[in-house]
């Protein structure tokens, strides 16, 4: 019995050995893999991790595979807003802030609401964990605050038209204050600007009473322009109306001269003729003065006013002496032509 005892309890006590080493490699295990998440640290790329020894700065932990010593190095946290709590890895890229609206009043006591967005990058570490508490909130608030300062200087219509000199003012004041901060400050840019109900009712009616203006002065300058240019058309036309009837009169008068010359020099070969025919039968210009004096009397018996027409005495004798005349200007005449074989001269043109 007691030899049965005794295998018992050292059956015992090897079970109990055998648990203990388990739990002791267990606990052994625990610690590497503590020491080990202590000593491998692996940084993502474009992001950096600051080192600190016993509470102080070491180093900067630069992306890739780091080795720290465990139990002395430890990675420095980062509490930003609208970051997650406890960060350890530092982004370099550039992000962006979009900040909800904020009330600025302006130099003419309009209260608007402006909401923006602020690109920044971190240029130093160091300077972005140790030089500022909240980086981000640092951030938020200056904005807030120079949006308030540069808006509180401008009127609403130069805050509405001028965005381009906000968004330059501000980087400028974001730039210079968060260069100690280790921040880079790229961009700026105001998104909306929300005047009040009645302000922007207001400014819509505005907005409608100078398109109207505008809307009339170009009307009025188009009926301007339209009346010069037709005043300027009508000047054309007469200029070209008159040098066109000045045209017309030179050559009617031209022609009216060639067609007297020709009359003339018609006239002059008939009498011509007629002097040569009567050199031997009487004097020319007696018988000329006769024929007009008979072609006068026939116009006078065609007017429709001439009743009554007094004929002089001595018109029986001129037609007497006319016939006689005649006839011997037809002899002649025949007596050439049968000698000559020369055409008849044409019979006597009236002067004019």
């Amino acid at each position: 019995m007691p030899f049965a005892i005794a295998l018992f309890l050292q059956a015992d006590t090897g079970v109990l050995a055998g648990f203990l080493g388990i739990f002791v490699l267990f606990i052994l295990g625990i610690a590497l893999l503590v020491i080990g998440a202590k000593t491998i640290r692996i940084v993502p790329q474009a992001s950096v991790m600051l080192i600190e020894r016993l509470g102080r700065f070491n180093r900067v932990a630069a992306s890739g595979l780091n080795i720290l010593t465990p139990f002395l190095d430890k990675p420095r946290a980062v509490y930003w807003t609208n970051t997650r709590p406890g960060l350890t890895s530092i982004d370099l890229r550039e992000q962006f802030l979009d900040l909800p609206p904020q009330p600025v009043i302006t130099r003419d006591n309009v209260t608007i609401h402006v909401d923006s967005v602020v690109y920044w990058q971190v240029t130093d570490p160091v300077k972005a964990v140790y030089e500022m508490n909240d980086l981000v909130g640092g951030i938020v608030q200056l904005t807030i605050t120079g949006m308030r300062a540069v808006m509180g200087d401008m009127d609403l219509d130069h805050t509405l038209s001028q965005r381009d000199q906000i968004n330059g003012k501000l980087r400028l004041i974001l730039d210079e204050a968060t260069d100690k901060w280790g921040v880079k400050v790229t961009r700026v840019d105001v998104k909306n600007i929300n005047p009040p109900d009645d302000v922007r009712i207001t400014m819509e009616k505005q907005m409608t009473a100078e398109r109207t203006r505008r809307a009339l002065v170009l009307q009025a300058e188009g009926e301007r322009q339209a009346a010069i240019t037709r005043a300027e058309g009508e000047k054309q036309a007469a200029v070209t109306r008159a040098e066109g009837e000045k045209q017309s009169a030179i050559l009617a008068a031209e022609g009216a001269a060639q067609a007297r010359l020709r009359n003339s020099e018609a006239e002059a070969q008939a009498i011509g003729q007629v002097a040569s025919a009567m050199q031997d039968h009487g004097n020319p210009a007696q018988y000329l003065i006769t024929t007009r004096y008979i072609e006068s009397l026939r116009d006078m018996t065609k007017s429709n006013n001439a009743k009554v027409i007094f004929m002089p005495v001595e018109t029986s004798s001129m037609l007497a002496s006319v016939g006689a005349m005649t006839e011997m200007i037809s002899e002649t005449v025949g007596k050439h032509s049968s000698d000559d074989s020369q055409p008849p001269p044409p019979p006597p043109r009236q002067l004019r």
